[in-house]
């Protein structure tokens, strides 16, 4: 049984889930950032005191349809940003492929219920994930620019610039490196 969650975004999260379920005594097969997967389904009172354990940490159950769908997406936008060195295909490919329906189907439900497009939240993941690589100092700009897909470094600290106001090289001298933001 497949237990779709909401706000769940690094690896923390997975940790604080893992805790929760455990705590609870809840068997798990997989704990993985947005989805947790069960042997079997638990009673309603397992699955209460679950949902009332995950809202204490920041986390919600997600229960409804389009709210499933869109954390499908952001889970398979995700993946394709951390994965997409390894990645053949284009991110609308991906999700095609992923989630099998058709890019605009998944770009407007996306847009409907998020206010911001997939494009939007794939570049925001992508910086952040740059960010994360900044900090990180042991790769250059443009070793940096190459793994998370941008066509130069120069393409690559012009996004950064938009999307965050400073260059790369501003936001490693600030020094003030934050856990991801982007949910």
């Amino acid at each position: 049984m497949e237990i779709l969650i909401k706000n769940m975004v690094c690896r923390h999260c997975v940790a604080a889930v893992t805790r929760i379920l455990e705590q609870l005594g809840i068997p798990y097969t997989t704990v993985e950032i947005g989805r947790v997967e069960l042997p079997a389904m638990p009673s309603d009172a397992v699955l209460d005191a679950f949902s009332d354990a995950l809202a204490r940490e920041g986390f919600e159950r997600i229960l409804d349809p389009a709210d499933a769908l869109v954390e499908r997406i952001k889970h398979t936008v995700r993946h394709h940003v951390r994965t997409e060195d390894q990645c053949r295909l284009n991110l609308s490919g991906c999700l095609e492929k992923r989630l099998h329906q058709s890019y605009d189907t998944l770009s407007r439900a996306f847009s409907q219920h998020e206010g911001r497009t997939i494009e939007k939240y794939h570049i925001a993941l992508k910086i952040d994930l740059v960010k994360e690589l900044l900090a990180d100092a042991s790769m250059t700009l443009a070793e940096i620019a190459d793994r998370v897909g941008y066509s130069s470094a120069a393409h690559l600290s012009r996004q950064f610039k938009n999307v965050t106001g400073m260059t790369p090289t501003e936001y490693v001298r600030r020094g003030d490196f934050a856990r991801s933001s982007v949910k």
